[in-house]
């Protein structure tokens, strides 16, 4: 059963309009934080955005720091980058976005001296971010799996993340929270083609 639906869900990105229940968007929650984490710090936490004028707030700031890049990318590449950045707004038009926000775990740098070597230090805090962060990822693929088996697509978009402080305010997110991604989700209107995946043993490294 579980291989069917790692092999069947897609990135849905067409929605159809009327939202799923409350009711079956909480559930989605309830699978995602049964992801182990580090230290079962569970370090998470979901925002849930359904208000229109929210989501075009939030499409909004994305789109003007697309404009922002682009006005410093070089000018032979400046439309291919809009139209890039045209799909980070994709989310705009689904019923429902969960946006999944995360702390790094913040453990270890506060038990070390000031005497503590500063690339020991700085590899303690990547250490941290990254618990924090693939954690939360985990949260997010329980969630998505799940939502391909009930009937509901999802997909899950870090484009946005170049207006990430302004997506913040949008959502008053606290300061010491960062956002992971968007994942819009909702009752698909499209039925893509898988794509192509690199085989395992293309990817496997024995040593």
């Amino acid at each position: 059963m579980i291989e069917e639906i790692l092999r069947a869900r897609r990135s849905i990105r067409r929605y159809k309009p009327e939202a799923p229940p409350r009711d079956v968007i909480e559930k989605l929650i309830e699978m995602a934080v049964l992801a182990p984490s580090a230290s079962n710090k569970q370090p998470w936490r979901f925002f849930v955005v359904t208000e229109r004028a929210t989501l075009e707030r939030m499409a909004r700031a994305v789109e003007e720091a697309v404009d922002r890049i682009a006005a410093h990318v070089r000018p032979e590449f400046e439309q291919a980058f809009r139209n890039y950045g045209g799909y980070f707004v994709r989310f705009r038009e689904a019923p429902v976005v969960i946006v999944p926000v995360f702390r790094s775990l913040e453990v270890l740098s506060n038990l070390v001296d000031d005497a503590l070597a500063a690339d020991d230090r700085a590899r303690i805090a990547s250490m941290e971010f990254n618990s924090g962060i693939i954690s939360t990822a985990l949260a997010v693929e329980n969630l998505m799996l799940y939502a391909h088996s009930i009937g509901l697509g999802t997909s899950c978009m870090t484009g946005p993340l170049v207006a990430a402080d302004e997506l913040k305010r949008v959502l008053e997110v606290p300061e010491s929270w960062s956002i992971a991604a968007l994942v819009p989700a909702g009752y698909p209107d499209e039925t893509p083609e898988g794509p192509a995946r690199k085989s395992a043993e293309t990817v496997i490294r024995w040593k």
